[in-house]
Parts: C-alpha cells; sequence; structure tokens
C-alpha cells in the first residue's frame, strides 16, 4: 500500500496550476492508495456547488487534472477547518481509491467557530483494503506552546475519538518537529502509536520543512513535521519525502512524504 501525506499550500503558491499538474503527475506515477491533504482550500466567495463544497476547491482542481491525464476513481472527503488570511475556507482532504465503508470529521479544538484561525479539523475514512478495515485520518495541528488551543487536549481529543478496534493511520502536518524532545511529538508517541519513519527499511532524513515558513517564523532548522502515524507495528518499506526538489519539484511551503507499507 502506497501513501502520500502533503500541506498543499494551496492557492498561497505561485504557479499554482501548474503545481497541481506536478503532483497529478506524481499520483498518476504512484497510484497511490490513500492521500492526505492539509491547507486545502476554496475561496469564501464563490457559489457552493455540493454542500460545502466550491468551485475553486483545490482538490476539485486536482481531480480535474487527474481526468485529463487519464486517471480517474479516487473518493475523498473534505471539510473546512478554518478561515484562512481573510478570504479562504481551509480545510484538510483525504482522498483514497478504495472502497469507503464509513467517513468521519471532527474538530479537536476547543474551538469549532471556523471564524478562529486556531480551530482544527480532522478528517478520516475507513476503507476496505485487501479484505482488511482500516481508517486513515488527515491531520493538521497547532503548535505546542499555544496557551490558547493546548496542544496536549488537540492530541488527547485526536485521541478520543478514533478509538474503534480497526487499525488506523494518522497523516499530516503535526507541526511539531521529531527531532525536539518533550514536546509534541513525543506526546504523540506517548499515545501507542509508531512512526513509519522509525519503522521504515529505507529512509532519507524525512525533514519537510526548511527554513522559515507562516507559523515557523525565524526557523533556521530543517524540521520534520509532516508525518505518517500507524496504531500497529506494520512492516513499513521505505519513507522518503517527495516534492523538495530532489523526489519532483518543490509544488509547496512544504515538502510531502511518501509511505509504501505492508499490510
Amino acid at each position: 500500500m502506497k501513501l502520500l501525506t502533503l500541506n498543499c499550500h494551496s492557492w498561497l503558491e505561485e504557479n499554482q496550476l501548474n503545481k497541481i499538474r506536478i503532483l497529478a503527475e506524481a499520483i498518476k506515477e504512484q497510484s497511490y492508495d490513500v492521500i492526505a491533504l492539509q491547507e486545502v482550500s476554496q475561496k469564501l466567495n464563490p457559489e457552493n456547488i455540493d454542500g460545502e463544497l466550491k468551485h475553486d476547491n483545490f482538490v476539485l482542481f486536482l481531480l480535474e487534472e487527474l481526468k485529463q491525464i487519464g486517471v480517474t476513481g479516487y473518493e475523498f472527503v473534505w471539510e473546512c477547518a478554518h478561515i484562512g488570511f481573510d478570504i479562504y475556507e481551509e480545510g484538510v482532504a483525504l482522498l483514497t481509491k478504495h472502497p469507503v465503508e464509513k467517513t468521519y470529521s471532527f474538530f479537536v479544538t476547543k474551538s469549532s467557530d471556523i471564524t478562529n484561525w486556531k480551530a482544527r479539523r480532522i478528517v478520516g475514512a475507513k476503507i476496505r483494503y485487501q479484505g482488511k478495515l482500516v481508517r486513515f485520518y488527515s491531520c493538521h495541528l497547532g503548535w505546542w506552546h499555544d496557551e490558547q488551543e493546548s496542544y496536549e487536549h488537540q492530541v488527547d481529543s485526536l485521541f478520543s475519538k478514533i478509538n474503534e478496534e480497526s487499525p488506523f493511520f494518522l497523516m499530516g502536518d503535526f507541526n511539531n518537529d521529531a527531532n525536539t524532545r518533550h514536546e509534541g511529538y513525543d506526546y504523540l508517541l506517548s499515545k501507542g502509536v509508531f512512526d513509519a519513519y522509525h519503522l521504515a527499511n529505507t529512509k532519507d532524513d524525512g525533514a519537510t520543512v526548511v527554513g522559515e515558513i507562516k507559523g515557523w517564523d525565524d526557523n533556521k532548522e530543517d524540521l520534520r513535521i509532516d508525518l505518517i502515524l500507524t496504531s500497529t507495528d506494520v512492516e513499513v518499506k521505505s519513507s522518503k519525502v517527495i516534492f523538495n526538489g530532489k523526489h519532483k519539484p518543490v509544488i509547496s511551503d512544504h515538502y510531502g512524504i511518501e509511505v509504501e507499507v505492508n499490510l
């Protein structure tokens, strides 16, 4: 099974349509089973076309580009988490090409007011893969030192809502560097999950943010904040960074992570 997670930085990138094309071509090439996307945005003003979806939703543009290059069959779930930059409904999405048995959507912050930019929402899907039921969640959490929206509360809330019996994967931007001890990353692992990066038979340095980006002002380090976590000690064949200028062109202010696992 091939997995991809990427914080898209959607509609804030130069040459956005070309970067959507690069993402679509990578999806066609790798035929990912599940894709988790964060900062998946649409403008506030266009009319809704299906529920909360609007014409300029990043996922719809991606699916149209995939269709243009002959790729169909991906189902998706998207929900708005909060208003970003005063003009975007910024959300999270999960895409899969396998039968979806159930979808999930819930807030993990104290606030569920989308006008509060610190509100954080998770979406997920339970899929059937080779006869097994497996859950996947697209996550975009806050920061460790946030006094208004505690990171511990977000993680506790997340795990309180994913306590079904079937195995799960948490994929996304966790906004805590895996190389920093006694903060958010360690708190995540204290919940009993495994980092696919550490389980991988082959891997690179895993860094997904290099230098300063929004939310990491004045950063000078290479950060591993985009993660794929698993509830079980599965065999992970590989974990590698993508869209970093070495393995595919850069298409966001985050690099992506692709993982291949044996389920």
